[in-house]
């Protein structure tokens, strides 16, 4: 039985940006997200629709001199929103993976909702950025996604390709399919911590 609610609405103001974000795991794709950097955007939509994530953000902040500060606040945010609405994490599957072809790319995506943070990756950009992305921050996003969230994440390439926008692309779509398997709640095991611990 899903529980009652796994969502979370959550706001960050700072003197650098405002943040709102809504996150329903249990949903069916919807998304609205309007941030000053349309890539982010892009980016965010494709999670939402490919994890089943119901995901509404709004950002605003001054990207005339730095962008840095919109995309990080944004991934800390929607860690917290994570580890909100995943809640006690009863009944989860827990660990969630995907190898996601994105025409000549192949990433590997790997989720423990474990309660510890980690993130590594072997990304390498080779453009500084795509569109309005920096290509640097996507390190900075998905550390702050992952300490946030308190998971272990992992993105490797088992062939980075050429294209940066598919490199990212798949990031985005992996981490998805592998956060939708990771909080699925597993029918055997609804009573259950997935942990011999008795806590995460």
């Amino acid at each position: 039985m899903t529980p009652v609610s796994r969502q979370a609405s959550l706001q960050r103001r700072t003197n650098e940006t405002q943040i709102e974000l809504s996150l329903n795991l249990d949903g069916t794709g919807k998304y609205d997200v309007q941030t000053p950097i349309g890539f982010l955007n892009h980016m965010l939509e494709l999670l939402a629709k490919h994890g089943l994530f119901d995901l509404t953000v709004k950002a605003t902040g001054d990207v005339n001199y730095d962008d840095h500060h919109v995309i990080e606040d944004v991934g800390i945010v929607l860690g917290q929103a994570i580890a909100q609405a995943v809640g006690d994490k009863k009944g989860i599957r827990r660990y969630g993976s995907q190898i996601l072809p994105m025409d000549e790319v192949l990433c590997v995506c790997a989720v423990d909702l474990a309660g510890r943070f980690s993130f590594e990756t072997n990304y390498a950009p080779v453009r500084e950025k795509v569109n309005d992305f920096p290509t640097e921050m996507m390190w900075h996003f998905w550390q702050s996604v992952a300490s946030n969230a308190q998971m272990n994440l992992h993105f490797q390439f088992l062939n980075p390709g050429r294209n940066e926008h598919h490199r990212l692309e798949a990031v985005f779509k992996s981490f998805a399919k592998s956060l939708r398997v990771a909080c699925e709640m597993d029918p055997r095991a609804l009573d259950q911590l997935p942990s011999t611990k008795g806590k995460l």
